[in-house]
Parts: C-alpha cells; structure tokens; sequence
C-alpha cells in the first residue's frame, strides 16, 4: 500500500497553532495549488488543499510560515469524520504532513538568524536541520565522470 502525497503552494492564511489535552502541538493551514491545466476560458484553476502537521513540525510552521508563503508539503492524505452539532455526519480530507519546505526567504528583518538558505526544511527526522551537505560551502565541488549518471 501507498498513500503518499507531495505538493507545492502558498499559504492561504496564517497557520492556527493549537495544543491538544496532553499537550502535544498540532498547527493547520491551507495551501493554494494551481492545476496545470487551463479551464475553458483559459484561465488555471486552483485547488484548496488543508494541511495538518503535529508536534515540533507544528510549532515551527506556525512561528515561521505566514499567509502566501511557498511551500513544499510531503505527507499523507488522511480522510476522517465526525458528527457534528446537529448530529449529521462530517467527512474532512486533509494532508498530514510529514515534512515541510519553505521554498522562499523570509525576507527583511523578519529572517530567523541561522536560517540561511533558498529552502528551508522542517521535518521530525531531521531535527529541524538543514540538510544540504553543500550549504554555504564556497568550495568547486570534485565530481569524477563515474558518478554522473549521463
């Protein structure tokens, strides 16, 4: 089985940090995603994707991300329900990320110092790290012909 999604956006709104009883983090926010394609007035259409992400992830995207920020989302779809007020029964289909990129600066004074970088990742497996071995390096990187896959 397979249930693996990854998308790229920008924020509709600002992410809503919430805690549940026990106190673990849990932050939601909406990303814009246009489809490739154009309608038939030639105009791209766009989807509204709900985003969930939990814990550390949580509360990083809720400090750094802000409404129409860029995006890289990997994660899961998730489709719950539950009954509402009135009784009837709701179904929600959300992303339950897993990690998340900022795919553009900050910019201006807002920058978070150490931060540095075209993309940011935030990701429980990273421990909130920036992963590229090549950051800021400066230095030619040696590659031999054997390591080119063309």
């Amino acid at each position: 089985m397979l249930n693996r999604v990854v998308l790229i956006g920008r924020l509709t709104r600002d992410p809503e940090l919430r805690y549940t009883p026990s106190g673990v983090a849990v932050a939601s926010f909406t990303i814009a995603v246009d489809r490739r394609f154009t309608n038939q007035q030639g105009e791209r259409e766009t989807d509204f994707i709900p985003i969930v992400t939990w814990r550390q992830l949580a509360e990083n995207c809720a400090n750094y991300l802000k409404k129409g920020r860029l995006v890289g989302v990997d994660g899961r779809l998730q489709v719950r329900s539950y009954e509402n007020n009135e009784g009837r029964r709701v179904w929600v289909t959300e992303v339950v990320a897993d990690d998340v990129r900022f795919l553009e600066p900050a910019g201006g004074a807002s920058r978070n110092p150490g931060m540095e970088g075209d993309s940011q990742r935030f990701s429980p497996k990273s421990n909130n790290d920036f992963d590229d071995p090549f950051a800021d390096d400066g230095k030619p990187i040696d590659i031999s012909d054997d390591d080119l896959p063309f």
